[in-house]
């Protein structure tokens, strides 16, 4: 197997590669079929949404060359000067073809006066000058740099998306990975191709197996074992409160992420849902878990005093709280205190 990082090896080359952004890329190719190219454009976006590689693919499709074009990390290129130097550079004609493109990454870093110093060349730049912004917090770029951009906003791609791209990459690795381990791992992307994938090579570069199971995955990547996460299931469908609470104490004994054990709990309550109320879902669901887990979820006893909709709420509101929280299993203790005293009235 090659040493490239999976990430790099699979980047998407053309717009027909690009995943989840198709509303970003209808756009993009529209107005290059018109020809009515802007000459700044500002991409937000969650990380590991494809927001280079679509600025890469734009540069690209609109005749830009390699050595006209350039890529700024604002992290690390955020003052004054740099912009300076920058200003003078966009003077200058491209070497080939109609266009030099700078891709600014991470705009949002640049100082006040780096962006203001921005501004200025944003407001007159040269014909042959395109920016595109990029950036993971865009409350945080100045307004007046917004104002003179065409603004995309990529979206977080769904956990499916994720599977199947997992799928297929594994598959073109010569390696096996069935469905519940694809999910399980499309999980942990957290919305994030590149986290996606980062995790697909730690599992496939771990492991000699042909075949990767769930299991494998879990002892890779240290998710909590599925039996923890059904003991506590389980344990709010028996209005288990100790069990429960038991249960989270046993995932911050062994330093398990709290914020992945919820979205394991959260994705089981969700499909014990709709088992129970969309029952020709079945076969569909079933690809989604390992055989055992599938036949837990199946056959969980009908408590009629548990509400799965008001689980399923206090448990998303949970994982929400989860990263600003001081203690970080408390909104899941919190969440569970609540469906408790939901049952005592």
């Amino acid at each position: 197997m090659s040493e490239t990082a999976l990430y790099r090896k699979y980047r998407p080359h053309d717009f027909k590669g690009v995943l989840g952004q198709d509303h970003v890329v209808r756009v993009l190719e529209g107005a290059i079929k018109s020809g009515n190219i802007a000459h700044a454009y500002l991409f937000c976006g969650t990380r590991g949404t494809g927001k280079t590689s679509v600025a890469r693919i734009f540069a690209n499709a609109i005749g830009t060359s390699s050595s006209d074009l350039y890529e700024i990390d604002a992290a690390s290129n955020r003052g004054i000067d740099d912009i300076r130097e920058l200003r003078e550079a966009v003077k200058t004609f491209p070497f080939e073809g109609k266009y030099k493109v700078y891709i600014i990454d991470e705009v949002h870093m640049l100082t006040k006066e780096a962006g203001n110093a921005l501004l200025k060349t944003l407001e007159e730049p040269p014909a042959h000058v395109i920016f595109i912004l990029a950036t993971t917090d865009a409350h945080k770029v100045l307004d007046t740099v917004l104002s003179r951009c065409q603004v995309f906003t990529f979206k977080k791609p769904p956990i499916e998306t994720l599977k199947n791209l997992v799928l297929e990459i594994s598959k073109k690795e010569e390696r096996v990975v069935d469905h519940a381990s694809a999910e399980l791992i499309a999980l942990l992307g957290d919305g994030s191709f590149r986290d996606t994938l980062v995790t697909l090579q730690k599992v496939l570069y771990s492991s000699d197996a042909k075949k990767i199971s769930a299991e494998e995955v879990e002892r890779i990547t240290g998710v909590p074992k599925s039996a923890i996460v059904n003991e506590f299931i389980s344990a709010i469908n028996d209005q288990n409160a100790s069990g429960a609470f038991s249960a989270i104490r046993r995932i911050t004994d062994e330093n398990i992420d709290i914020a992945v054990f919820l979205k394991l709990v959260l994705t089981k309550l969700r499909a014990v849902m709709l088992l129970r109320l969309a029952p020709d879902m079945r076969t569909a669901l079933s690809d989604d878990f390992t055989v055992e887990d599938f036949k837990f979820l199946s056959e969980l006893p009908i408590n009629k005093e548990l509400k799965l909709s008001l689980a399923l709420t206090v448990f998303l509101e949970a994982s929400d709280d989860i990263a600003k929280a001081f203690i970080p299993q408390l909104p899941v203790e919190l969440a569970v205190a609540k469906l408790f005293q939901a049952k005592e009235h």
